[in-house]
């Protein structure tokens, strides 16, 4: 099978996408996806909320993801046709479930990336008040956009960068709090750092069950982008090699940078002490007499939110590429430029999210628009990493031979796939708990409702025939090896 840029019929090469993404590219990418802004930012709130437990609360979201992953990895490589979650899908489940997939997943990250973008403006403005609302946006998509067509390798070494440096972040702050708690460190307002600080107010659990589920609310969204490995395989140099290590290694990035950050800040400060509107990463770094901790804090959070920018490009871009080639979306975003790069997809994102500089006018609803559409967000990723779990257990039913012999199988099997469905429906109904996120439940089913409508029309086309015949046609043999970095 040819993997050139620039084959054309029938009806276009799906795997033209070059496999420019090395280890460490996959590697650091696999952990910036795990370390949202939301932690940065979310975790005073989330804090307040649950108290001690919320350590817990990143446990248990973490340990379900893992088992997504893992049912994911075991989808890529039973088949390395498959270039996306809408490709596998699409044919274990059928073209719907593609369409569905990959026009949620593209939406879902749309309003991330427009999210983050007002969250640059923000952090922007923290250093420059007078800078027009418009410019860091325009300004962060030039650059992404850019580098994004160049090659994917550029993609790999910006997230590689930006991954680094919210690493070093969190080490620092890891290493910042086993000092203080090792030197009781005492705060102006008489605290002492030490580690009965997790559980001498009101236990490990202060505020109860509801106290717990009011934490699941934040946190889930915190994890968006952790499956963002999976849409980087189809242009890894050795997925075979790199997909495992990046999703095996999920568990321990979990420990170290959630939980680990948030032991660190809960041993220093008193759960009840942490400010909800604060960053307690500001505080942390406050408390060690570092003057400069807002602005170190406040450089950490906007690459992070330049991160989730550049990986919402990328992986929109990828999907409106994927969803071409099933007859999904327009003929027209098939093309590739001459390194491979998807750059018609590409430039419609770019202009999509142009439409942050009119919220960034909104006036004073900001706010609360964004609560909705994150709420919208995390139950669309729900339902992406559902779908994920569905199309493994039809891949089971269909395929038995293919995971037979699959050397990276999910641990738990469709049993596990059962049990991670029911945590979905908790954090559902944690979700619907409170009426900020509830408006987020209620916007889903319209989502959904208007894929419904264009599913109909779009399944009816001569265009969407044709090309699915010819998905079907080439995802009918696995590839068995990894094509050649040559």
């Amino acid at each position: 099978m040819t993997n050139s840029s620039t084959a054309v019929s029938p009806p276009h090469s799906h795997s033209g996408p070059s496999r420019g993404l090395s280890n460490r590219h996959i590697q650091l990418i696999a952990i910036g996806g795990a370390i949202g802004t939301g932690l940065f930012m979310g975790s005073g709130r989330t804090i307040s909320l649950a108290g001690p437990a919320v350590v817990f609360v990143y446990m248990a979201i973490g340990f379900f993801l893992f088992f997504v992953m893992r049912a994911m990895g075991e989808l890529l490589l039973s088949n390395l046709h498959y270039k996306t979650f809408a490709d596998f899908a699409a044919d274990l489940i059928g073209p719907w479930a593609g369409f569905f997939v990959g026009w949620s997943y593209w939406f879902c990250w749309i309003v991330t990336a427009i999210a983050e973008l007002v969250a640059i403006t923000g952090y922007v403005q923290f250093w420059w008040p007078t800078v027009p609302l418009w410019l860091p946006t325009v300004a962060v998509l030039v650059i992404v956009f850019l580098l994004n067509a160049m090659s994917v390798k550029s993609f790999g070494e910006m997230e590689f960068w930006f991954a680094l440096i919210k690493i070093v972040a969190i080490l620092a702050l890891i290493v910042v709090g086993a000092v203080m708690a090792l030197t009781h460190f005492t705060s102006p307002d008489g605290h002492v750092a030490q580690v009965s600080n997790l559980w001498n107010d009101g236990g490990w659990f202060p505020n109860g069950a509801m106290g717990v589920v009011a934490g699941f609310q934040i946190a889930v969204f915190a994890f968006v982008g952790v499956e963002l490995v999976g849409t980087t395989a189809a242009e890894a140099r050795d997925p075979r090699t790199t997909l495992p290590r990046a999703i095996n290694s999920v568990p321990l990035r979990i420990l170290i940078f959630y939980v680990g950050s948030l032991l660190a800040i809960l041993v220093v400060t008193p759960w009840r002490s942490i400010d909800p509107e604060q960053s307690p990463f500001v505080a942390m770094f406050s408390l060690a007499g570092l003057g400069a901790a807002a602005s170190v804090v406040n450089f950490v959070v906007l690459t992070s939110a330049m991160s989730s920018s550049n990986s919402g490009v990328f992986s929109t871009s990828r999907m409106l590429f994927g969803l071409s080639a099933e007859g999904s979306a327009p003929r027209f975003f098939r093309g590739l430029n001459k390194v491979g790069v998807p750059v018609r997809a590409l430039f419609l994102t770019a202009l999509v999210l142009l439409l942050t500089i009119p919220v960034l006018y909104a006036g004073d609803s900001i706010i609360e628009a964004f609560t909705l559409i994150t709420s919208v967000a995390s139950t669309l990723f729900i339902f992406v990493w559902t779908m994920i779990l569905i199309s493994y257990i039809s891949f089971r039913r269909k395929f038995p031979q293919r995971h037979a012999a699959s050397e990276y199988k999910m641990p738990g099997g469709v049993p596990m796939c059962f049990v991670v469905m029911a945590f979905f429906a908790f954090v559902v109904w944690a979700l619907s708990t409170d009426s900020e996120t509830a408006a987020g439940l209620v916007a889903v089913p319209v989502w959904l409702a208007v894929l419904g409508v264009s599913w109909f029309f779009v399944r009816r086309t001569e265009s969407h025939q044709q090309a699915f015949e010819w998905f079907k046609r080439e995802v009918s043999e696995p590839e068995t090896a990894a094509p050649s970095d040559s």
